[in-house]
């Protein structure tokens, strides 16, 4: 299996980078959604993650990955339970899935060469403790949309079919991407998405010869270039580790609860989903560059990501999502203050 690209190699799209890091320090963020042109590194920086992730602690014959035999269930009938570390699971989850494929089903061939009524596992249980990823996901269909829902709300996965009676957890992140102009994405689906980016190609000649000089230096030397960029990776995935477990030690206090409630409003954002992926996205944002608290310029930073896909349209407003973001947060939160020299 030939190894992705770097995830530190990447090129600009730093907003889509840091919203994936983001997700790694914090996974009940909820997942990302990369909306864009074809050809802006969309697939590429999701599969670059997967060999960025730190490696998960579970039990070695658990199909579902779970980090104890006691957290096993019952219809695997596990055998191997030494705990192992193993890459964290990235699943790709294709277009003209079958429910069966994606949920489990019957193990026909054990039922026909043992006559035995048995489980066999499905994408969901591949990808529990890990991330989904949906490329096109605007061109799923909806039963499958549906399925992925309910799933998502109870972080559960029941099979009930053919005589069977399964279940199992079924937690990830999920990671989509598309191209807006083939189909916009069923809102229900759009609102499951904690954090929502929109990439473009570079308008600029350095960024692009960047672009080509690194992607033909990894197709001409794929092993020199993995081992030329393994430190940078190497310290992000320390930064991953370590804010992570600073994650529960950032406070948050009352002015913040405040400004992130003040923001929604502000938005006209519908419920209360995007306060809170506000707040998480901004305290995992927080715990990555080492602070002790959320601040407000942590707010600003992902407030664009964690609420441009929850607003509704204004007819009246052409700007993009982000930028009307970023209008009312300033008019909300103030200008940003700039530290005397």
């Amino acid at each position: 299996m030939s190894q992705p690209f770097p995830f530190s190699a990447i090129v600009g799209q730093e907003a889509m980078k840091h919203a994936m890091v983001l997700t790694a320090v914090d996974p009940s963020i909820g997942g990302v959604l990369v909306f864009g042109d074809r050809g802006t590194g969309k697939s590429t920086a999701v599969r670059a993650l997967a060999a960025l992730l730190p490696p998960i602690r579970c039990v070695a014959g658990c199909p579902v990955n779970s980090p104890r035999k006691a957290d096993c269930p019952d219809w695997a009938a596990v055998e191997d339970t030494r705990i192992v570390s193993r890459p964290t699971p990235v699943v790709d989850l294709p277009l003209g899935v079958s429910d069966d494929r994606v949920t489990g089903a019957l193990d026909i061939e054990r039922a026909l060469t043992k006559g035995e009524k048995a489980f066999q596992p499905g994408l969901l249980a591949k990808a529990n403790r890990g991330y989904l990823y949906i490329d096109e996901v605007n061109l799923l269909e909806d039963h499958i949309v549906d399925l992925l829902l309910d799933v998502a709300q109870s972080g559960e996965n029941l099979v009930e079919r053919e005589g069977l009676s399964i279940r199992h957890p079924a937690r990830f992140v999920l990671v989509g991407s598309g191209n807006p102009e083939e189909g916009e994405l069923r809102p229900q689906l759009l609102d499951r998405f904690g954090l929502s980016v929109e990439v473009t190609s570079p308008h600029d000649i350095d960024t692009r010869v960047e672009v080509m000089r690194r992607r033909d230096a990894f197709d001409r030397d794929p092993r020199g270039f993995l081992k030329l960029w393994k430190p940078q990776d190497a310290q992000l995935r320390k930064d991953i580790l370590a804010a992570r477990k600073a994650l529960p030690k950032v406070s948050t206090s009352e002015n913040t609860l405040t400004d992130c409630a003040a923001l929604c409003i502000a938005l006209g954002s519908d419920g209360l989903r995007g306060e809170l992926t506000l707040l998480k996205a901004a305290r995992a944002a927080a715990a990555f560059d080492g602070a002790k608290s959320v601040e407000r310029e942590h707010l600003r930073r992902v407030a664009a990501m964690a609420l441009g896909h929850r607003l509704r349209r204004d007819p009246m407003d052409e700007s993009g999502s982000a930028a009307r973001v970023e209008r009312i947060v300033a008019d909300t939160l103030g200008p940003v203050r700039v530290a005397a020299e």
